[in-house]
């Protein structure tokens, strides 16, 4: 009786851990989106345990009479989907530096400024079992004060590439 408590205790542990997802302590790669025109970010990502991680990014972003340079900070809570797909949610915030020059019909204006934003984050990512990749898409609304436009909210969708060490 002992062997068959035993046996299932451990038939049910082995189920439960092929359940788990894995996130890499470390993770290293691009994340390209648009907020107010095309930028780019390096985006390091590093696992707390198996269910929450930090991601860090560090971009700019260049539209035709804006240019910016922003950090941001997000704490994420993972969740599986299913084999290498998850699904993930976080918060944060970050700041920001841009520069306005604008020289054509209607006048010239020359501006610049800093700003400080919360940002949510909810996104989707593939884990690649293969090879050290892990593939994401995902949506980050940002609100927050002086931005150059004077419109306080931004809404940021990113494609990431990251290198898993």
């Amino acid at each position: 009786m002992k062997k068959i408590i035993l046996s299932a205790i451990m038939l049910l542990g082995l189920a439960f851990t092929a359940q788990s997802q894995e996130i890499s302590k470390h993770a290293l790669g691009l994340r390209l989106g648009d907020n107010n025109g095309f930028g780019g970010e390096i985006s390091y990502q590093l696992g707390l345990n198996q269910k929450n991680r930090l991601e860090f990014d560090l971009g700019w972003r260049d539209d035709r009479h804006v240019d910016a340079i922003k950090g941001v900070a997000l704490y994420q809570w993972v969740w599986n989907i299913e084999g290498g797909f998850n699904w993930y949610a976080g918060v944060g915030g970050g700041i920001a530096a841009w520069d306005y020059d604008y020289n054509g019909p209607g006048g010239d204006f020359d501006d610049s400024g800093t700003y400080v934003f919360a940002a949510g984050d909810i996104g989707i990512e593939y884990r690649f079992k293969e090879f050290p990749l892990t593939l994401s898409l995902d949506a980050r609304p940002e609100i927050g004060s002086g931005y150059y436009d004077d419109d306080n909210f931004g809404f940021d969708v990113g494609l990431g590439a990251r290198f898993r060490f």
